[in-house]
Order: structure tokens, then C-alpha cells, then sequence
């Protein structure tokens, strides 16, 4: 008989039964004054201990300001210490964090807000050289306020105020309020006391092949033993510090980047509020960090900041990684947002060949499986879609039980399992591959992005008729936004960057195309490719587009291509695709 596609993670170590509550007080009594946290560009350390009182602190002004369990607080800022706060802090009394995407416009911001309930939000006036003035100015205006009767009180990080709206106010009295009355503490209590392990952690949003992303809710349990689990991988321990220029608007940055390091008593750097490679390499190099996260196009800026700075890092970062991990400092996760995020990780004891071509094996508490589009489970080396179980799933996404129900669905046996989208094999091994994407989302940098938001915007110009969005191969990105277009009878083509400033009007910048194609040109195509039904195959089109850049000199060299939005790594490169040459 053969061996089918369905594999099961180790039953030890055994899960953490606590919340994030109860492990922030357990590390401050253990860790006490050793630094947890350091923000070189504020200037700022704070210790285990630390942490722990000025997330209590925060915790009791949240309860003061009238927040309960359930309620949301939305965080739109660049990776600074206020922001580990109010993750912390939201976690002691049970309100889930919602860390909103720093790319997002007034606009996105408003949507975000309105769909999740917000009731507070914590923003900086600016993230790197971008001011948010707009942003802050869009939620505080007569419609904004009457369309957002939740969102009861806005936090501003860097801004002292005084501020005339009412329910406006600065971090820092904010902070201070909880101190304003004697019973605000056993309010605190009695508050910490109700958060389960089922609750909620964390929300965010996470791409799709629809226009309106999805707000997957993650709780306690999954993210905190997810973090825990893959910090073991890696072999964390209390000696090391961990270099996170991912924003923690991801759960990248945020999951894997400080709880990882947090729940094993290892230090995090923040070395900008957006990423910077200069800042990256003096933190590396001021802090003695002996792991570093990224992704690709983070570490080729990484590498030729420090050529810039005539650093010889053959002999220091590099080296310093292969000391400390045994390998070339790069392993391989694979995960999404809906699974909190990790399910195959590869070991610093894999082979060469497994290491650098697989996603690894399945973490502990994990189970994974292949199957046919029929649903039956696919045979050892079949490709099918890869369908993941365990204690990281999602509860389900925001108020969207249709879409809950059409990604996690119960088998004959009544196990819940989420259907991933991503077409994989599993080898005789137990390691996992990746064969192609089933959903159609364009991964830029790591940067999720889904293509019908940009169809639809780019077709509310009038001089297109029709629009296509697919994602294009980039030697820096791994992939950009390209679309192919056609123009409407009677009208003129507009210049590429006159697109590109329409869609930037109500998207984020890089949501805009970088190429653009239109019908009937020269080496384009007389039109859309189409299926019998009438739906346009993308998949051809990116093959045309790759091939018209190419002949443009556009597309030589090697590229480095994360596999899809799930590429996740620690001190990492993200799992190679394919290298074109």
C-alpha cells in the first residue's frame, strides 16, 4: 500500500498552558533587570522587569479608560518600544492587538478601523520620513467620527499635545491616567483574572484572491507556543540578541520576531522605525546580535550597506551566525498569518539538499496533509493542496463565517484543518515542497498584495476598458505589480507614471504597477488569454511579461523569489523559488 501525504509533528515539547499575561510576569521574575528590549534610534533599553511594570501601567489607564475584555486596539506605527506596550498591555486584560500595515493609506486606514471595531487606537505622527498627519486628520474629521462610533479614544505616540478633541490624547498621559484613582489596580485584577487561552492574542489582516482582505483573530495559545517552538528550532536561548528589522505590523516582526525572543529570555533590537540597512548593520554590529531576521531584498541592502561601509562581514556578521547556529546562519520556514504562523520549519541537522530545497518537516503539535481536489489525501510525492492542523489555527476570521467555513473545514473524522491555497508535495521523508501557488497574490518584498483591488481601481479610469494584475519577476523584490490593459474606444493612452499616481490616490504606493502592458502593443499580445469560460490566465500573462522584460535587458541575472505570501525566516533567508539566470 502507498504511503499517503499526511504527516504528524512530535507530541513533545509539551504546549504552554499560560497566557501571554501570566509569561510576562513569569520572564520579569526570572529574567528581573536583564535587557529584553532595546530601541537604539529612541534610545530607549528596557529589562524583562521593565516591560513587565509599563505594560501593568498601560494595562490599568486601558481599563481606566473604560476597554474590556474583547474589545480591539489598533496600532498604526513603525517598530518602536510604545508599540511592544501596547501589545502587552492589551494582552493582560484581554484586548487584541491589531497592528494596521504602515503602508496604508487614510483611506485603508479608515476601512481597517471601521471593519474590526476598533475601540482605540495608538498612532505615530510619522513612520521614518512619512508623516501620518493625514491619516490622524481623516479619522478625526465630522463624517469619520460619525462612521466610527466604536472607536472611542486615539493615542498619540510622539505628539505631547494639548490636543482640542477630547478624546485625543498623548502616550505618555495616557499612560499616567491609570494612576488617577486607588482602585484602578484590583479593576486590573480582576480584569487579567477572566483572559483564557482561547482569547484572542492578536488580530490581522491577511491577503486573499477578493478584494477585501480578511482579519484572521489568533489567540494566546497559538501564537505564544508558536513563537516558543520556533524559537527551539533555532536554539534561542537567554544569551542571545535578536536583530528584528521585519515591522511588527507583520506576524513576522511581531510573532517571530519578539515573542519568539521573548518567551526565551533573549534580547530583541528595533534599529529604525522602518527599515534601514545602516541602522541595521550599527545595531548588529553596537549590540553584539548574534541572530538576524529578514527577508531577501532586507539582507541584499543589508550586505551592500556594509560594502558601502567597507566592513568585512566574511569575518564578523557572517561568521558570527556561523558560530552560533553551525550553518551559514539560514534556515527555512514556511507558515501562514491563519496559523499563527508556522507549520514547517527545517533543522539546523537537515542535509544540504533538504535544507536548501524544502520547507522542512512539520513543528510539534502539527499536522499537515496533501490532497486532490476531490479531497482525498494525495500519495507520497503527488502535488496537491497542503491543508494544516494544530493548535495554531485561527479561531476564524472577523465576523466572516462564510469565508471561516470555506478555508477551515472538518474531515470525516471531525478534525478542523485549514486549507492553505498552496499547491505542495510531501517526500518519503516527511518534508515538505512546495510546487506552485493556487491563490493568485503578488508577494513584493514579502508585502502581500491581492490583485483584484488593483484591477478594480485601475478600471475606474476611463480610458481602460479592461485590466489584469499579475505579478512580474524583479531581481530586488522578487516580484512587482504588473498589469496588462486595455484602452477604451476613443480615448488617449495615459502615461504609465499618470497610472501609477491613480491608483496611489486611494492604494498604498507600492500597490501601484511598475509595468504596464497594454493590449495590441508590439511583443504584448493581440489580447487578453482567456479559458473557454471566459476568465483571463494569469499565468500566461506573467510568462508574457517576463519575456517582454527580458528582451528589454530588464530581467537578467539571478532572482531571488519568495515561494509566496507564507516565506517566513528567522535568522533566515526566505526559501529560494526558483533562481533564474
Amino acid at each position: 500500500m502507498e504511503e499517503l501525504s499526511i504527516v504528524h509533528g512530535p507530541q513533545e515539547p509539551a504546549l504552554w498552558s499560560k497566557t501571554l499575561g501570566q509569561l510576562i510576569e513569569e520572564q520579569a521574575r526570572r529574567h528581573g533587570d536583564r535587557t529584553a528590549l532595546v530601541s537604539p534610534w529612541q534610545e530607549k533599553r528596557l529589562s524583562f522587569r521593565e516591560l513587565a511594570e509599563s505594560s501593568k501601567a498601560l494595562a490599568c489607564a486601558m481599563v481606566r479608560a473604560g476597554l474590556r475584555l474583547g474589545d480591539c486596539l489598533a496600532v498604526l506605527a513603525g517598530n518602536r518600544y510604545e508599540y511592544i506596550q501596547v501589545f502587552l498591555a492589551g494582552a493582560r486584560i484581554g484586548c487584541p492587538v491589531l497592528p494596521l500595515n504602515n503602508a496604508y493609506t487614510p483611506a485603508e486606514v479608515y476601512r481597517a478601523v471601521q471593519r474590526s471595531s476598533t475601540r482605540f487606537l495608538f498612532i505615530s505622527s510619522q513612520i521614518g520620513p512619512r508623516s501620518l498627519s493625514a491619516h490622524l486628520e481623516n479619522l478625526l474629521s465630522p463624517l469619520s467620527q460619525c462612521n466610527l462610533a466604536e472607536l472611542k479614544g486615539l493615542v498619540c505616540f510622539d505628539r505631547a499635545g494639548p490636543f482640542t478633541e477630547p478624546h485625543v490624547h498623548s502616550y505618555g498621559s495616557f499612560m499616567a491616567s491609570g494612576d488617577t484613582a486607588d482602585d484602578t489596580e484590583d479593576f486590573l485584577q480582576a480584569a487579567e483574572r477572566i483572559v483564557r487561552l482561547s482569547d484572542n492574542l492578536s488580530y490581522q489582516f491577511t491577503s486573499g484572491t477578493s478584494g477585501e482582505p480578511k482579519l484572521s483573530m489568533l489567540t494566546h495559545r497559538g501564537l505564544i507556543n508558536n513563537a516558543r517552538l520556533v524559537g527551539d528550532a533555532i536554539r534561542l536561548t537567554r544569551d542571545d540578541i535578536v536583530c528584528c528589522p521585519p515591522p511588527l505590523f507583520h506576524t513576522f516582526g511581531l510573532v517571530l520576531g519578539f515573542l519568539n525572543a521573548f518567551s526565551h529570555g533573549s534580547a530583541i533590537v528595533f534599529p529604525s522605525d522602518h527599515f534601514h540597512a545602516e541602522s541595521v548593520i550599527d545595531a548588529v554590529f553596537q549590540e553584539k546580535a548574534t541572530a538576524l531576521l529578514g527577508v531577501p531584498t532586507m539582507f541584499v541592502a543589508e550586505l551592500e550597506a556594509c560594502a558601502a561601509k567597507k566592513l568585512d562581514i566574511t569575518t564578523t556578521l557572517l561568521s558570527r551566525l556561523e558560530e552560533r547556529f553551525g550553518v551559514k546562519g539560514m534556515l527555512i520556514a514556511y507558515g501562514m498569518t491563519e496559523t499563527s504562523p508556522v507549520t514547517f520549519m527545517t533543522s539546523l541537522d537537515d542535509a544540504r539538499d533538504k535544507a536548501m530545497t524544502s520547507l522542512g518537516r512539520v513543528l510539534p503539535h502539527t499536522s499537515a496533509k496533501v490532497i486532490r481536489p476531490d479531497g482525498t489525501i494525495a500519495r507520497r510525492g503527488e502535488s496537491g493542496e497542503l491543508c494544516t492542523s494544530g493548535y495554531g489555527l485561527q479561531k476564524g476570521y472577523f465576523e466572516n463565517e462564510a469565508k471561516t467555513k470555506e478555508a477551515m473545514r472538518r474531515d470525516a473524522d471531525g478534525r478542523l484543518w485549514m486549507h492553505t491555497g498552496d499547491q505542495c508535495y510531501i517526500d518519503n521523508e516527511d518534508y515538505c515542497h512546495i510546487s506552485g501557488r493556487i491563490k493568485d497574490v503578488i508577494i513584493r518584498g514579502g508585502e502581500n498584495m491581492f490583485p483584484l483591488e488593483i484591477e478594480e481601481r485601475l478600471l475606474l479610469h476611463p480610458a481602460i476598458a479592461e485590466a489584469s494584475v499579475v505579478g512580474v519577476a524583479d531581481p530586488k523584490y522578487g516580484e512587482v505589480v504588473g498589469c496588462f490593459l486595455k484602452l477604451t474606444r476613443g480615448h488617449h493612452k495615459p502615461q504609465d507614471q499618470d497610472l501609477r499616481d491613480w491608483v496611489r490616490v486611494e492604494l498604498s504606493w507600492h500597490k501601484a504597477p511598475q509595468h504596464v502592458f497594454w493590449i495590441r502593443e508590439e511583443g504584448v499580445c493581440a489580447d487578453f488569454p482567456k479559458t473557454a469560460s471566459g476568465k483571463h490566465q494569469k499565468h500566461i500573462m506573467k510568462e508574457i511579461a517576463n519575456t517582454f522584460l527580458s528582451k528589454k535587458d530588464l530581467g537578467k541575472g539571478r532572482f531571488i523569489i519568495p515561494i509566496n505570501d507564507r516565506d517566513i525566516c528567522g535568522p533566515m533567508l526566505c526559501r529560494v523559488d526558483r533562481l533564474c539566470s
